[in-house]
């Protein structure tokens, strides 16, 4: 997947809601809850809230012991974020979607 001119990879398994919960100190489902809600108020849109989630799915997709940075020093690598892009929007709600909650037959739960 492509935040601005990054490429960015996600995985949403079991390790991504805990890199979550240690960052955050927020349930990852949870707070993926709290924007369901978009459709009937899009005023509850918490684009940090959409970050953390990407982040926590980045930080998984690259695996166990490898050098991933934090979530302050991987926001301040995206040189943008076009929140009006519902593509990319879309493509981190959807691999958490698919990865956490329908996750028989898929293959692997990755997005690049």
């Amino acid at each position: 997947m492509q935040i601005g001119e990054k490429q960015i990879g996600l995985k949403a398994t079991p390790l991504a809601l805990l890199y979550y919960k240690q960052a955050f100190n927020s349930d990852l489902i949870g707070d993926m809850m709290k924007m369901q809600s978009l459709a009937d108020d899009p005023s509850t849109f918490d684009s940090v809230l959409l970050l953390q989630i990407a982040w926590a799915m980045a930080k998984a997709h690259e695996g166990v012991g490898k050098p991933f940075p934090d979530f302050t020093t991987w926001v301040a690598e995206l040189d943008s974020f076009d929140f009006s892009d519902t593509t990319v929007m879309g493509a981190i709600m959807d691999e958490a979607t698919d990865g956490f909650f329908r996750r028989s037959g898929r293959n692997g739960g990755n997005t690049k």
